[in-house]
């Protein structure tokens, strides 16, 4: 590859300076920009997006239907950044830009570790996209119903699958599909501002509104909710692949998630306080049979659909690798046919399943409970230390030892919640048999 080429290439060698866990440098240091070249990354990075991009992306995937479920979470219970040292790991051994999460979990752990990561990632990078499908398909059959354009809910679930398919299918890394992520996140921030709106103007019909400082019962269960909150750590290498100038990527992973932050906040937190315990989720369930509540409904579905195929990209990247579907093992118009049929294979699997298996929110919950708070607090860290050593200084050691807690204890919980439910679904089943 061309050295001219890599001077975009970000450098994270486990023996710089500020590769620390508690202390991260959000500043593109010359020394790092100097050291870039020496690092091989595999990508043309003069061809690939800006910033902004990569900065869009993140709030796209992270922000949205997390937004409007964690009113919801404040009401059952009442951040921590890994994405930083997560693509620090990619860059290791200062020699070679590794690609994936998976790739991270076999350089830390081998090849089983590699398989456990890649099935955690599947999990969310499959089944989110799923619950998306469902929750597309649930409001345009609940917002057309009595009206002309009333169709079954497994036609809409269809017509929204058609429309997630054709970027998906149709584009072939995340640099493509950034436009995308730039209309979701647009599209969050007006549901945003309408639920605190009319949330805002419902407050004095309120009455006995009751809140709670902390639920500590429920507390860990709401945790797993703001866990998925921020469930990006999958995406985020795939994101770094996509930037002209990856030396930034702490800048935009801090800059991103400080804006869903404050999405998160400024519905978060009225939500609650309006709604105290009688607060639903999503939350625009709270709002009046009126036109805002309508509006919000298909704003947010236009979201689940835009943000879909970032996700199914980065799920597809990491399967494509795999089987070798890439021009270097591939003429250009097999490598073409075999992605076209792969990801067209994988639309119908997740259309199906959004279709047609019972209580597939509340699995997802359950397989969720692990993978996000293991991707997301867990992983990270273990492979943080184990790529680049376990002596640490103390405050690291501190903060990790909390990290990896805040995921055990929300994965525990979590699981217990998602049984729970399953167990609460299927007695309803046999009842009504």
């Amino acid at each position: 590859m061309d050295p001219a080429k890599k001077t975009g290439a970000a450098s994270y060698s486990a023996t710089d300076s500020g590769a620390s866990f508690g202390k991260e440098d959000i500043s593109c240091s010359s020394t790092e920009e100097h050291n870039a070249t020496n690092i091989d990354d595999a990508i043309d990075r003069e061809k690939q997006g800006s910033n902004l991009t990569a900065f869009f992306n993140v709030v796209c995937v992270v922000a949205g239907t997390g937004a409007l479920g964690l009113p919801y979470a404040l009401n059952q219970g009442g951040w921590i950044d890994t994405g930083v040292i997560l693509i620090r790991c990619l860059y290791y051994d200062g020699t070679n830009r590794l690609t994936s999460y998976q790739e991270v979990a076999e350089a830390s752990f081998g090849v089983i570790g590699g398989w456990i990561a890649f099935f955690f990632t599947a999990v969310t990078l499959i089944g989110v996209p799923v619950l998306y499908l469902l929750l597309a398909g649930q409001n345009l059959h609940g917002v057309c119903k009595g009206t002309a354009g009333e169709l079954t809910f497994p036609i809409w679930t269809i017509i929204c699958a058609a429309l997630v398919a054709i970027p998906f299918v149709c584009f072939k890394s995340l640099k493509e599909i950034g436009v995308l992520s730039t209309f979701g996140t647009i599209s969050t921030f007006v549901v945003i501002i309408i639920v605190l709106a009319v949330a805002v103007k419902e407050q004095h019909n309120q009455i006995d509104v009751h809140h709670d400082p902390v639920i500590w019962n429920m507390f860990p269960i709401a945790l797993s909710s703001i866990a998925f909150s921020f469930g990006g750590n999958p995406v985020y290498a795939h994101v770094e692949a996509g930037m002209r100038r990856p030396q930034d990527w702490n800048k935009v992973i801090l800059y991103g998630l400080t804006a869903c932050v404050a999405m998160y906040f400024l519905v978060a937190v009225p939500g609650y306080y309006v709604y105290g315990r009688d607060t639903r989720s999503p939350i625009y369930d709270n709002l009046p049979n009126a036109g805002p509540k309508t509006a919000s409904i298909v704003i947010i579905t236009v979201h689940v659909l835009l943000a879909a195929p970032i996700l199914l990209t980065s799920f597809a990247l990491d399967l494509e690798k795999m089987l070798r579907i890439n021009a270097e093992h591939r003429s250009r118009w097999m490598e073409w046919i075999l992605r076209i049929a792969l990801r067209g294979a994988l639309m119908v699997v997740i259309t199906v399943i959004a279709i047609y298996v019972p209580f597939f929110g509340d699995f997802m919950s359950l397989l969720g409970a692990f993978s996000n708070c293991a991707l997301i607090f867990i992983f990270p860290v273990v492979f943080y230390f184990k790529l680049t050593g376990w002596r640490k200084p103390w405050y690291e050691m501190i903060l990790a030892f909390f990290v990896i807690l805040l995921g055990v204890v929300g994965l525990i919980f979590g699981t217990i919640s998602a049984i729970q439910a399953l167990d609460k679904d299927f007695k309803g089943l046999h009842n009504s048999s």
